[in-house]
């Protein structure tokens, strides 16, 4: 039998509820044949929010693991050797805390930290593209990234400090070309900032180019994805050899991780999805020159909920099949000599380039998203994706086409189809969060959150000083907000108003949008106003607002003026917004879980205020028992993945518009789905 290569690293994106919890299911996933750990922390983790913060209401423990000090670390890893382990941590604007806590674990346990392997994402810029896990304006927020890998190449040199992370960029709309372009152009600024701040001699910067890894996405066409892989590596080689001066070519070489593509699954049959996430994987691990390091697969129910130990474990066999069952690994690259891959790498590479260029000339990727421009663009990608997909020129199997379905027993009971997170387990992380505060030396936390803010405004590096924090017993919060007091608060632009109009598409979908414009202006006539005027809000934690937007945006084409303040509004605030504005309705946004918390809580903070004749709308991953819940308690309308058609939902917005006014149904419009 021919020598085998070795395999990729294979990983499941994994946490939730508590340390504890987690620290459990990591044990049984190793058990399994996982080879490397991928943390997923929660959304008050990743935003710089303790656990008693008003803005984590409702999302302790929801989409990943709390860790709010050095005892959830503890907890977290208890039992697993760290120098022994690769773990992957996706965090983003706390990353520099985050890393700090897992070295003093580390040390703990009696680790050589200079043998530590692993990964921080640490890719802020993406974040105020598309995750919105931001929390610092762009300046600071590089000048971290920046201190961070000079710290981990001068003490941790096995560590990747940063993660260039396009996969999120796929998932905000991004086509191959603008995947490829927006992440190099991050990771020039990062590699400029790092060359100019003087942290790293010059005769070092080929360290540093061997320590920063990427993150990528692979959508369905797989074979365009496995194209943009190959793009990427010569993109990647020309950058670092001629803008950097790397000769080694080991350093050169392009280093990546992989979650195949999320924005494709889909709730309506979602059985298909496992096919799907197989195509996607074989994007990224059929060509062998530009195979993945790393490799971790959604499950088939993530377009449900929140997917459970057994759904994972399946995602994870299906990688150790194609490794260890086929014959793969026993080939060289299987593309070799194929013009019609060599054709396609050229265009990509080519268009890449040229977009690259133009973010350049406007002075580099941080100019580019203050501005707007990558946030708009990607925002006009989406839209015209979805346009596509609605007109059926895009097919989506078992969405807009092969709709017939025989009931699936993957889904027969939606209520066990996907994980339920146990609703007192935010209480019990808030009390274990208040012991810890209490138990504390608080003269000594308070010392060195004051050094913290004395360092933070100089250009010191503020790996150590953190560092002295966590031993200290400084919590997540309190660091992230001694660091706001420094640096101030970032909300990025939305990209809403600099989107194109990509509504309007021809057919029936075209016909649709021109019935719905006419029944909102018609509607706006009948109760006096200039415009019907649309909030939609994004309460609590969830920065994925790429639903949101498209919403937004449609619903601007359609004649709505919309009021969309961006992410992280606390219900009080989008509650004085719709007052404010006087708007007729009101859609909420939340894909994170805690829509059985926010959703009631703004309900009841518009009947306080005397706000009796506007809908609330909800859009969402809402399992179908927390639905029947939410239209109970008052919601006039909920919106799933499966309501793929924006402006059926705009539709739908009007009629309920209608109907808190009394008004009768619109007569005009196009037939829409009940």
């Amino acid at each position: 039998m021919a020598e085998r290569d070795r395999p990729w690293l294979m990983r499941t994106y994994a946490g939730h509820s508590s340390a504890t919890a987690s620290n459990a299911l990591y044990r049984k996933n190793l058990a399994k044949g996982q080879t490397g750990l991928s943390v997923a922390f929660d959304l008050p983790t990743q935003t710089g929010y303790d656990p008693d913060h008003v803005l984590a209401k409702g999302e302790v423990g929801r989409v990943g693991v709390p860790v709010s000090h050095l005892g959830d670390m503890r907890a977290l890893f208890d039992g697993i050797p760290l120098e022994r382990t690769n773990t992957s941590m996706t965090i983003n604007a706390t990353a520099m805390w985050l890393l700090a806590m897992y070295q003093v674990v580390a040390e703990e346990q009696g680790a050589d930290i200079a043998k530590l392997t692993g990964t921080t994402q640490n890719d802020i810029v993406k974040e105020y593209l598309s995750r919105g896990t931001h929390v610092f304006p762009p300046g600071p927020s590089i000048r971290l990234t920046t201190d961070m890998i000079a710290y981990t190449v001068a003490n941790i040199p096995k560590w990747n400090p940063i993660n260039i992370c396009s996969y999120h960029l796929q998932e905000a709309g991004a086509t191959p070309v603008q995947e490829l372009a927006y992440a190099m152009c991050t990771a020039i600024a990062v590699l400029d900032a790092v060359r100019d701040s003087g942290q790293v001699a010059p005769e070092r910067m080929g360290e540093v180019v061997a320590r920063i890894s990427f993150f990528v996405n692979a959508g369905v066409r797989f074979v365009e994805e496995m194209c943009k892989l190959r793009a990427f590596g010569r993109i990647w080689e020309q950058v670092t050899r001629e803008r950097y001066g790397i000769a080694d070519p080991k350093q050169r070489r392009f280093r990546y991780g992989v979650q195949v593509n999320s924005l494709g699954l889909t709730e309506a049959q979602p059985e298909n999805n496992v096919q799907r996430i197989v195509l996607e994987m074989l994007a990224v691990t059929l060509s062998k020159d530009a195979r993945a390091r790393a490799v971790q697969l959604p499950a088939w129910n993530e377009a449900l909920g929140l997917p459970r130990p057994w759904d994972q474990q399946w995602s994870l066999r299906i990688q150790q099949v194609l490794a260890y069952e086929s014959d793969l690994l026993e080939y060289g690259d299987l593309f070799d000599g194929s013009h019609v891959v060599e054709a396609k790498v050229a265009e990509l590479v080519a268009g890449a380039g040229a977009e690259i260029e133009k973010v350049l000339g406007m002075g580099g990727v941080v100019p580019a998203v203050e501005t707007g421009y990558l946030k708009a663009a990607l925002v006009g990608s989406h839209a015209e994706r979805r346009a596509r997909i609605e007109s059926g020129e895009d097919k989506v199997v078992g969405v807009n086409c092969f709709e017939t379905t025989e009931p699936s027993p993957l889904t027969a009971d939606l209520d066990t189809a996907i994980m339920q997170v146990d609703p007192d387990s935010e209480r019990a992380v808030a009390e274990a969060f208040a012991q810890w505060t209490a138990g504390r030396d608080e003269a000594a936390a308070q010392a060195a959150l004051a050094e913290l803010k004395r360092q933070a405004a100089t250009d010191a590096n503020l790996v150590p000083v953190t560092l002295e924090c966590v031993r200290a017993g400084v919590t997540t919060g309190e660091w992230s907000f001694a660091l706001r007091e420094v640096f101030g608060e970032y909300r990025a632009p939305t990209g809403v108003g600099g989107a194109p109009i990509t509504g309007a598409v021809g057919g029936d979908s075209g016909s649709e949008l021109l019935a719905v414009r006419e029944a909102v202006a018609a509607t706006a006539e009948e109760l006096g106003a200039g415009k019907l005027r649309l909030l939609v809000g994004k309460p609590g934690l969830d920065g994925h607002s790429n639903g949101a937007e498209q919403i937004a945006v449609r619903a601007r084409d359609a004649g709505f003026e919309v009021v969309y303040q961006g992410i992280r509004l606390t219900p009080e605030q989008i509650t004085a917004a719709a007052v404010a504005e006087d708007v007729h309705c009101v859609g909420l946004s939340i894909l994170s879980g805690a829509h059985a918390e926010l959703v009631p809580d703004v309900l009841r903070r518009l009947r306080r205020a005397g706000v009796e004749d506007v809908p609330v709308i909800v859009g969402g991953i809402i399992p179908a028992a927390d639905e029947q819940a939410l239209l109970a308690g008052g919601v006039a309308a909920v919106f799933t993945p499966k309501d793929f058609g924006i402006t059926t939902i705009i539709g739908r917005i009007v009629d309920e518009i209608r109907l808190a006014n009394k008004l009768e149904p619109w007569k005009g419009r196009v037939p829409v789905a009940p």
